[in-house]
């Protein structure tokens, strides 16, 4: 198995805590030394590797690749998503799968996002970090209806005790919405075969519109 855009490893390592060793590969080479770090932290020798889902090789054929969290999203034009997909599949053993997900596009979001600059900040969580610190997420997200991809920033800021705002750091952020046709027939010119369409995480319908939508595929 292969965990693409793996990121710090917590999808990888959970697989290898629960006895699926797996290589792991991201953009990130700081993401993938944060990842091996962790894992050899819990006693795991994991092959974690920088690479790009257009072209990476991996050191063996895979039965099964996942990309998770979105990670197929961050690829911006039907060229790239192409590549990625043609690539995985040679990384694949005969019969091999690949899951991963894809957000419906919802128009009414679609319509907000229009009129939204990247600088249109919306509180989204409050939460206590891992240093016992107070942070607020915030973020602002465009989108252009004719590239299909959302842009924007998520913001994050870090509190002291009495409320006041003692951190801030700013992430740009770039994800490319697809259509279900157009990923059904994507996946059908890149030599896969749907296995099954999911509505979430929990195995839900994907009937109607789904806020995530799980897509388990064999290479054909």
């Amino acid at each position: 198995m292969i965990d693409i855009a793996c990121g710090t490893g917590a999808v990888l390592l959970h697989l290898a805590q629960n006895g699926i060793p797996a290589d792991g590969t991201d953009l990130s080479g700081a993401m993938c030394r944060e990842a091996a770090d962790k894992a050899r932290a819990m006693g795991f020798q994991l092959n974690i590797f920088p690479a790009n889902m257009t072209d990476f090789r991996g050191a063996r054929r895979y039965s099964c690749a996942i990309i998770a969290r979105s990670g197929f999203m961050h690829l911006l034009t039907p060229e790239d998503q192409r590549a990625a997909l043609l690539n995985i599949r040679q990384n694949l053993a005969e019969g091999g799968m690949l899951t991963f997900n894809t957000f419906d596009p919802h128009p009414a979001f679609q319509a907000q996002q229009m009129a939204t600059s990247g600088e249109d900040y919306t509180l989204r969580l409050e939460y206590v970090n891992r240093q016992g610190r107070r942070e607020r997420i915030y973020n602002a997200i465009g989108y252009d209806p004719y590239t299909q991809v959302m842009s924007g920033n998520w913001k994050f800021e870090t509190l002291d005790g009495a409320g006041n705002v003692i951190g801030e750091r700013v992430r740009p952020l770039k994800m490319r919405q697809t259509y279900r046709q157009e990923m059904k027939y994507l996946l059908e010119l890149c030599g896969y075969e749907i296995v099954n369409v999911y509505g979430g995480y929990r195995g839900e319908s994907a009937e109607g519109s789904a806020r995530n939508v799980i897509w388990c595929v064999r290479k054909a």
